[in-house]
């Protein structure tokens, strides 16, 4: 009787232990199926953007900076990590994202019908409308007002379409600095761009001689600004959003927002 009582003792010792070792298990795997389980490293959020595009991502005295990348940061703190980001070429960013090198993009993207067809996007952080530059003065203030003039853009941007679809005479230039001088100088009528260029461009830049108006919503709809994410990945796109929600609430946004533009442009 003695040898059987010890032989129980054991086996419910056992069972214990291994009752034990799957509720660690259980537990451990719970931890990781959330959010985190859709990030290439668990303790960081991996972001790709350009790292040349000013005022969005750009180098100052060699160190990362701009509103994206602030607003990286942010993000990353509301997930609880670190954020790492991995400057890429603009042609290689989307590509990147699709073959898992981030797990998220924030590079001035818009959630076009062709993207959202791959990819997830964030709830918006920048509403980019759109503005008509002019000499200051004209009539320029509507895009009813600019079918047949001539209208300086970059080939095949947004700003490009819009202007075109409006009737104007597109001269090819995507330069910001070399078009608003072309419509100062006369050599152009206005040109069709993002109120966000506009508003970095004005803040180094003198603007005397030239007119912006910002398009009604009515007349275009913004270009809504979001973070890129995996198709698959919809934790971590829930968690982006809150993040993004919560940074909007507590005026974080329109902090940086203020800061890099000099206006807010998050609503």
């Amino acid at each position: 009787m003695k040898f059987t009582f010890k032989k129980a003792a054991v086996a419910a010792a056992t069972l214990a232990s291994v009752v034990l070792l799957a509720a660690c298990g259980s537990k451990s795997s719970s931890a990781t199926s959330g959010y985190k389980s859709d990030l290439i490293n668990s303790k960081q959020l991996t972001i790709g953007l350009e790292g040349t595009y000013a005022p969005y991502s750009y180098r100052k005295n060699g160190k990362l900076v701009g509103f994206e990348v602030e607003l990286g940061k942010a993000i990353a703190k509301k997930l609880d990590v670190k954020a790492n980001f991995v400057p890429t070429k603009w042609d290689s960013l989307i590509a990147g994202l699709g073959s898992g090198k981030f797990d998220t993009v924030l590079n001035d993207i818009t959630p076009t019908p062709e993207r959202k067809k791959a990819y997830l996007f964030s709830t918006p952080y920048i509403y980019s409308r759109y503005a008509i530059v002019s000499k200051a003065g004209s009539n320029l203030t509507s895009l009813a007002a600019i079918k047949g003039k001539k209208f300086v853009e970059g080939t095949g941007t947004d700003n490009a379409v819009v202007a075109k679809k409006a009737g104007a005479k597109i001269i090819p230039n995507g330069d910001v600095a070399t078009s608003y001088q072309m419509v100062k100088d006369g050599r152009a009528d206005g040109a069709v761009n993002a109120t966000p260029s506009w508003y970095s461009y004005k803040q180094n830049n003198s603007t005397k001689g030239l007119q912006m108006t910002i398009l009604k919503d009515s007349e275009q709809e913004p270009a809504k600004i979001s973070a890129l994410i995996g198709k698959k990945h919809t934790k971590l796109q829930k968690k982006i959003n809150s993040a993004i929600k919560a940074l909007k609430a507590d005026g974080t946004l329109k902090k940086l927002s203020k800061k890099y533009f000099g206006a807010d442009i998050t609503e």
